[in-house]
């Protein structure tokens, strides 16, 4: 089992203050890595408004290559306080993750990859399909509230529970962006 930090798994209401720490810290990282930082978006469940979150600012950052992410700039990343999770390599292909703050609760979460990582394009569309259909918000609320507390501090089983919904849910945004294009 992966434990989540030292604590147990919260989805606190949503905060009309996490854009305002998102800007913050994406400043922060635009300063440290100049123009390799091709772009920074808010990714994951703070970057919708209304939709109940871990509290975790998800910072999806699109660089030229990884691989010279991996050699140039993990050191100016931790410089921020973030520690990179090599770990995660093998879940997360193509991308170098970060985790800022005390463990468990995080407070940020940096994904770093190539804009043409598969994986950038599904946590665009999902966000911005959420930000657009109030009703997958609330049916989304509903499924994390549920598994925050049945997963107690099992962050695996959370993920995994969350993983139907996300995946419909990803699959309907694409056809969604495809009719509104």
């Amino acid at each position: 089992m992966e434990k989540y930090g030292t604590s147990s798994i919260v989805v606190s209401d949503y905060d009309p203050g996490w854009p305002a720490l998102f800007e913050k810290e994406s400043a922060s990282i635009k300063n440290a890595l100049g123009s390799f930082a091709l772009t920074i978006e808010h990714a994951g469940s703070t970057a919708v408004p209304g939709l109940p979150s871990k509290p975790i600012i998800d910072l999806l950052v699109g660089v030229p290559s990884v691989e010279e992410a991996k050699q140039r700039y993990i050191g100016p990343i931790e410089e921020l306080g973030y520690a990179y999770i090599p770990a995660y390599a093998s879940w997360l292909p193509g991308e170098l993750f970060f985790r800022k703050g005390p463990p468990g609760p995080w407070t940020h979460h940096l994904h770093l990859m190539e804009l043409s990582n598969p994986r950038w394009d599904t946590l665009l569309v999902f966000r911005d399909y959420l930000r657009a259909h109030p009703e997958a918000v609330l049916a989304y609320s509903s499924i994390k509230r549920a598994l925050a507390a049945s997963s107690k501090d099992d962050i695996e089983a959370y993920r995994t529970g969350k993983t139907a919904f996300v995946e419909e849910t990803t699959a309907r945004a694409r056809a969604w962006r495809a009719r509104v294009k």
